[in-house]
């Protein structure tokens, strides 16, 4: 059946940046991939269905729906988001995830967090995971915690405006010069499914994930010696940004301002040594 025997990984979010991508790579290194999403109807959930995955309906706020998502699978992974489903919600999303894994027998769960790895720093999106990963230790599951930073997508998806954010609110709060640690989605995906591949070696770790140290000044010099222009920008009021994003990035950047941040790319390596840099990524990316 191949090397994976036909097992089966649920893939919470299927249709979203990392769910997509988690699902790509793990049907590309064999496995069957079961791709939960509210919307399987919908172009993405179509589009994963055309490279071999299967599509369910399933709700991270409805518990029942995740038991029938989750039914025989060998392993789960888990990323909410914030954006839709607020704080809380992400919490108790991440919560019912954790349960219906537990109750349905799979050997992996794999938590894809974010932030640095400290507590209470006053960030929404990253404080929120603490207590999703404070639930899911107390059950009978083995669990993976990925941590990735920023992901290199931030410069590029039309769906982070990059003109606005990466460009010019980010470095206007945190400093052009402060380094940050970047790390591609689809990296991401390669770790994670190594993570399934091997839950020995990786069940009980948090891998925080950085594959290149750059600020964001170098990686607007990085990025026209790519491309051979600056990348563009779009000067935005911090108020304005706030009333279309909300506050989240926005105290996470200043946050980064001024607190120290391990930005060891080590584990990364260890993990994923063809891992790319900012430059690899951004050339591959602008390549015909």
């Amino acid at each position: 059946m191949g090397e994976h025997d036909g097992k089966v990984i649920a893939v919470v979010g299927a249709t979203g940046l990392q769910g997509r991508a988690v699902s790509r790579r793990l049907l590309e290194q064999g496995w069957q991939v079961r791709a939960l999403t509210r919307k399987p109807d919908g172009e993405a959930a179509r589009a994963l269905a055309g490279l071999g995955a299967e599509v369910a309906k399933a709700d991270s706020a409805d518990g029942a729906s995740l038991e029938r998502g989750f039914a025989g699978a060998h392993g789960v992974y888990s990323v909410q988001n914030h954006h839709i489903s607020g704080y809380d919600g992400e919490v108790a999303q991440g919560k019912n995830v954790a349960d219906a894994a537990a109750g349905a027998g799979a050997g992996h769960l794999v938590y894809a967090s974010a932030g640095t790895g400290d507590r209470d720093t006053g960030i929404g999106s990253w404080d929120v995971k603490f207590a999703v990963i404070d639930h899911m230790r107390q059950l009978d599951v083995p669990l993976t915690v990925l941590r990735p930073m920023a992901f290199m997508e931030l410069m590029t998806a039309k769906k982070f405006y990059p003109p606005a954010s990466v460009w010019h609110v980010m470095p206007k709060l945190m400093g052009e010069d402060r380094p940050v640690g970047w790390i591609s989605v689809d990296d991401v995906a390669v770790i994670a499914e190594k993570a399934f591949a091997d839950p020995v070696a990786y069940a009980g770790r948090e891998l925080s994930l950085a594959s290149d140290v750059q600020s964001v000044k170098e990686c607007r010099n990085i990025w026209g010696d790519v491309t051979g222009k600056a990348p563009r920008r779009f000067p935005m009021p911090v108020w304005l940004f706030e009333r279309f994003s909300g506050t989240d990035e926005t105290t996470m950047w200043r946050w980064l301002r001024g607190n120290h941040v391990d930005l060891d790319t080590g584990p990364t390596f260890q993990a994923h040594p063809d891992a790319r840099t900012v430059r690899a990524w951004l050339s591959a990316r602008s390549a015909p």
